[in-house]
């Protein structure tokens, strides 16, 4: 399989020199090389998008998936999930998409252990309704609703994640793609609720990539209580003396959402509720 294969002619209309692009080129990437290297088959891949500009990559990408509401990914994705536990579904969301319409499905997508891999793309703002402030704005944003600088204190999506029960929380940058990459590979690859947040600059709206540039450093999974430690370090502000982890915070293994509640028993050893869902599958598929 090449990369290629998971193109589509959708006209793209992302912003000229959008870090979405390469956001695409890390899935993309992850994607291929787990298909070549015999772990899933591409039909196996199914995608969810929320509402914003992250969401677009659902037209850009040349595998079955479903648009959901705005904030709505989680339950789509579970939905999907408990239906045919064989796919590997892949939700994307925007940090408004996942943070302020959709904050309650993310906690409880990380405590229920979905096994799914949720892909934040976290650029700071609204970027698709042109420059409005999210939970993961710094304070003295400047946007179209906060035109004095926003006075909120920044909620931390690794903290959060870590907190609420997910099995797999990592942070990568949109625009280091072997790293990207790597570390998508690995949260696909994990069984269970995969949160990986991307700081996203938006170069039309926030463009942060001077800040970022040299502040940026890489760390390996590490224990919980110290995983929480290390993502408190950050604050999401764009203080000069910041200093931003990016990497893999940690890892482990619980009884997935599935395991719970024995979906797989009850597609696969009740022969009357099988053949239920293999209609409803046939009706739609």
């Amino acid at each position: 399989m090449n990369v290629n294969d998971l193109n589509t002619t959708v006209p793209n209309t992302w912003c000229p020199g959008c870090t979405n692009f390469m956001v695409m080129a890390g899935v993309k990437k992850a994607i291929t090389d787990l298909v070549n290297e015999g772990s899933f088959t591409k039909e196996q891949f199914t995608t969810v998008a929320g509402i914003g500009c992250h969401a677009k990559i659902y037209d850009y990408l040349n595998l079955n998936g479903f648009y959901g509401l705005h904030g709505r990914v989680p339950p789509v994705m579970a939905g999907i999930k408990l239906a045919n536990p064989n796919l590997k579904v892949i939700g994307f969301s925007g940090d408004g998409d996942a943070f302020a319409e959709g904050m309650s499905h993310f906690i409880h997508f990380c405590r229920y252990n979905l096994d799914a891999t949720y892909v934040i793309h976290d650029n700071q703002l609204f970027a698709l309704t042109t420059g409005q402030a999210t939970p993961t704005s710094e304070p003295g944003f400047v946007g179209k609703s906060t035109p004095h600088g926003s006075p909120f204190r920044p909620i931390n999506p690794i903290t959060l994640a870590l907190e609420s029960g997910a099995s797999f929380v990592a942070r990568e940058y949109a625009l280091d793609l072997p790293n990207l990459s790597e570390t998508l590979k690995k949260a696909i690859k994990h069984r269970g609720a995969s949160v990986v947040e991307i700081i996203q600059p938006c170069i039309t709206f926030h463009d942060v990539r001077e800040f970022l540039k040299d502040r940026m450093y890489r760390i390996e999974p590490m224990d919980l209580e110290n995983a929480v430690r290390t993502a408190r370090s950050w604050n999401y502000t764009k203080e000069d003396n910041a200093r931003i982890p990016v990497g893999i915070f940690y890892e482990t293994q619980y009884p997935t959402l599935e395991e719970k509640i024995g979906v797989r028993v009850w597609h696969e050893e009740i022969p009357e509720r099988k053949h239920k869902a293999e209609d409803l599958w046939a009706r739609f598929k």
